[in-house]
């Protein structure tokens, strides 16, 4: 399986100012030390080499999205946040390719940074393209025809040209789509979210995001344990640190690195992504906790096996 992530962010999309990368740029030249390069391929391959990522990149900005391959030639596709424009003018190319021109798509929930990417996904306008909506909201239908009304938004949803259908999942069923195994459960948010693992029969993903873990519902954590286990990569909410998530955003529908790693190690999981980054949050911030992360996972592993902990960012791929 290849997992690819086009939109890392949570809440609203956000953009690196021009003081940003000036910065970058500056502290890049100051580490060099005067070193020269011969070309553009050797200077890229000293900020890869030698720089944090932090100083030389960014997570990016891009609000949730994520595509997962493994299954048979379609698309398969968690959440339309913004980084889905991008996906879709990637999916022309490998269409134009023979890539199937089917989209699955399966919606956490209907919180407009999760599906403000598809007024602008390329492939809705494409009349050979075929787009089945799978969701655990019966009103999945409702919120993306609302957000194209003449009053947000000027192609209204019946002016797309693809065929599209509309699928609501039942927790506890397990579905053969896209060629894989899919299963859902319900997360605390905000008119609820849902949780997704996929499974191909060697390899399995769970994509979790805008969800609340409660220390007082032990019940919901073994079950998310039980729906976790043993899986190749956990793609989770990390937006709060442990301390904010059980104080001043209790209650806000989303979670924490530390609880994360502690489900994942729980369920006897190889690789956890760090995911929906606080939009407040620069990349240095989110560098810092990455580390932060890796270091609690390596205190609290105990005699448990090592759990990867990666920070996922706009671009990322990464191969099961």
């Amino acid at each position: 399986m290849l997992v690819r992530f086009w939109g890392t962010r949570g809440s609203l999309p956000v953009a690196a100012r021009a003081a940003t990368i000036e910065r970058k740029v500056a502290q890049a030249l100051v580490a060099a030390g005067g070193r020269r390069f011969a070309d553009e391929a050797e200077a890229l391959a000293y900020l890869s080499n030698d720089t944090s990522f932090a100083a030389a990149r960014t997570y990016g900005g891009a609000t949730t999205c994520v595509e997962i391959e493994g299954g048979d030639d379609s698309f398969v596709i968690c959440d339309m946040g913004s980084g889905l424009r991008e996906l879709g003018v990637n999916a022309f190319a490998r269409c134009a390719a023979g890539k199937r021109r089917e989209y699955n798509f399966f919606l956490s929930h209907l919180h407009w940074d999760h599906i403000m990417g598809f007024p602008f996904f390329g492939p809705a306008f494409d009349p050979n393209a075929r787009i089945i909506i799978h969701a655990g909201h019966p009103d999945a239908e409702e919120a993306l025809r609302r957000q194209q009304e003449e009053i947000s938004f000027p192609v209204p949803f019946d002016g797309l040209r693809a065929e599209i259908e509309f699928k609501t999942l039942v927790p506890g069923e397990t579905y053969d789509i896209g060629g894989l195994k899919v299963q859902t459960v319900p997360q605390y948010h905000s008119h609820t979210s849902y949780a997704y693992r996929f499974d191909d029969g060697e390899k399995a993903v769970c994509f979790s995001t805008d969800a609340e873990h409660r220390v007082d519902d032990m019940d919901n954590e073994k079950m998310f344990e039980a729906f976790f286990a043993r899986a190749d990569l956990c793609i989770c909410d990390t937006m709060y640190s442990l301390a904010d998530s059980v104080t001043m955003k209790a209650d806000w529908g989303h979670s924490s690195n530390i609880v994360a790693i502690d489900l994942c190690q729980a369920a006897g999981v190889k690789r956890l992504a760090l995911f929906h980054h606080e939009p407040t949050y620069n990349d240095e911030d989110i560098e810092r906790m990455h580390r932060e992360s890796i270091r609690f996972e390596e205190l609290n592993r105990g005699d448990r096996p090592k759990l990867d902990v990666l920070c996922a960012y706009d671009g990322l791929e990464v191969a099961l």
